[in-house]
């Protein structure tokens, strides 16, 4: 497959890895139940990766506050990366927020009151 090289494959196996770990291993209050690791852009060399999450939170302090919560356990994630998946080097892990679920949720809200509003049209023209 052009275009999807070992760098590709690597860096999806290392979303699926942390998004086991994060879920299943990393006990922090502040990161939220709900949340997804949208992506994860791993560098060339396979030393640094950005990985990117987005979260349903309310407020951007909850944001801010999962962000600090991950740099914290940024150790112990790298050292359980490097017990679930086989790479020589584990890479440093950058993490940013994304708010792609958040947008996602508010596009689907305009539709339905969108859909609302012509159903309620199409009722009072009916009779």
């Amino acid at each position: 497959m052009p275009g999807f090289d070992r760098v590709d494959r690597q860096a999806e196996e290392l979303r699926r890895g942390l998004d086991n770990i994060i879920r299943n291993q990393v006990k922090d209050p502040r990161i939220p139940e709900v949340f997804s690791i949208t992506g994860v852009e791993l560098a060339r060399d396979l030393r640094h990766a950005k990985v990117s999450i987005s979260a349903m939170t309310a407020s951007e302090q909850e944001k801010k506050d999962m962000l600090k919560a991950l740099k914290s356990a940024q150790g112990f994630i790298r050292h359980a990366l490097g017990q679930e998946i086989i790479l020589r080097t584990i890479p440093e892990l950058a993490f940013v927020a994304d708010d792609s679920i958040a947008y996602s949720v508010h596009i689907a809200s305009l539709l339905r009151d969108i859909s609302t509003a012509d159903n309620q049209e199409d009722e009072k023209e009916e009779p």
